[in-house]
């Protein structure tokens, strides 16, 4: 089915109702067969969301309001991360009641590995396109995600 560039909206919702179905169940073993236990997808999702916020201190906070979910949520997902090996919890430097969290060395690993699978994803995609459109449609992807999430 093809759909006009002014029809853009039905389009996008078909593609995120695809991913949301796909991806995430399977994108570690995908990416990774053979990775370590703890490259699971609740612990990428706290390692791009501490990643992708733009706090100078990041708090559970943070990640709750990256990932869409509420703050207990949040701090079990970031509990489970710490635990794995992947955030470390430590006190500001403003305010020492608030906790602030920093990736690992193993979270930016696995952060690149997946970065890496995504552009590989978005080669099998559009690879055959002209470099000048996978170029604009990159950039154009680029803005829509900054402009959606800050």
């Amino acid at each position: 089915m093809h759909t006009s560039s002014s029809d853009g909206g039905p389009a996008l919702f078909r593609l995120v109702r695809h991913w949301a179905r796909q991806w995430a169940p399977d994108v570690v073993e995908r990416f990774a067969a053979d990775a370590p236990p703890a490259w699971t997808v609740p612990n990428l999702l706290v390692i791009q969301a501490v990643d992708g916020a733009t706090a100078d201190e990041v708090t559970v906070a943070d990640v709750a309001h990256q990932l869409g979910i509420d703050r207990s949520v949040a701090s079990r997902m970031v509990a489970e991360a710490g635990r794995d090996g992947f955030v470390v919890r430590a006190t500001s430097a403003r305010d020492a009641r608030r906790a602030v969290l920093t990736l690992t060395d193993a979270a930016k690993e696995f952060l690149a590995a997946s970065q890496a699978h995504q552009r590989q994803a978005f080669e099998a995609l559009v690879g055959h396109w002209a470099a000048e459109d996978r170029e604009r449609f990159a950039g154009y992807l680029g803005r829509l995600a900054d402009e959606v999430l800050g």
